[in-house]
């Protein structure tokens, strides 16, 4: 489903070169839930900005679906992330003059689809994430958790082959951002959705089918979480 062989990323801060990433290479399969997780400044969200398309390797290349991103122009790339990559942020990114309803629509209007069609995708989008009645009202009328729900919305409605979430849960308390983590499972279990989450949270991480840790710009552990469930069942008095 994606591949990304010995990527290098280096970005330049005055007169110092930082490579962000350091020949990384790493296989995700259909309907994998991977979480990524590292400190600060470890190249985890550079490995995310790379997946989605918004900014290019140094060296390297990424696969997705038999489709080289490494290799297409920035309008090529454009239309690429509009039609197959769903994004998830954690300040949510919605667009505060646009009601609920106009916000998770904006990628099927972008596309250029059929109202008709805009409109069944988004009330059965909207029914998914717990907020039909919520469909006129503005961001700054809402809950973050409603916010946030708006937000996998959008990135849902195009039925996208990969969703991505940048600390989805970071801005919301505990139960809210497990109900979020809930939806974004459901998108890998419904819709065989590969998701790749950047994450600080352990917890969160744990919700996934396994979890790729990144230090100073290269995968130090790979773990697969469902073992680790199993090995706990079996363990357990």
């Amino acid at each position: 489903m994606i591949s990304i062989e010995n990527v290098v990323k280096t970005y330049h801060q005055g007169n110092t070169r930082v490579r962000a990433l350091d020949g990384v290479s790493l296989d995700l399969e259909k309907g994998e839930f991977v979480a990524v997780m590292g400190a600060s400044g470890s190249g985890k969200s550079t490995m995310l900005q790379l997946l989605g398309g918004l900014d290019v390797p140094d060296s390297g290349s990424i696969i997705v679906e038999g489709t080289n991103l490494s290799s297409m122009s920035d309008d090529e790339l454009t239309i690429f992330r509009r039609r197959h990559i769903g994004f998830v942020f954690q300040f949510f990114n919605l667009l505060p003059s646009l009601t609920v309803e106009e916000n998770v629509a904006l990628p099927l209007r972008l596309d250029r689809a059929t109202p008709k069609h805009i409109q069944a995708r988004v009330d059965a989008m909207l029914e998914r994430v717990g907020l039909e009645g919520r469909q006129k009202h503005k961001p700054s009328e809402l809950s973050g958790g409603e916010m946030q729900r708006v937000a996998v919305a959008r990135a849902m409605v195009i039925e996208p082959k990969v969703l991505l979430a940048d600390e989805p849960t970071g801005n919301l308390d505990s139960k809210t951002g497990d109900g979020i983590l809930e939806l974004i499972k459901e998108a890998v279990e419904r819709s065989q959705q590969t998701v790749v989450m950047v994450t600080h949270d352990a917890r969160a991480a744990a919700i996934g089918d396994r979890t790729v840790t990144i230090q100073d710009g290269r995968i130090v552990a790979d773990t697969s979480a469902r073992g680790a469930r199993r090995r706990a069942s079996a363990e357990a008095p």
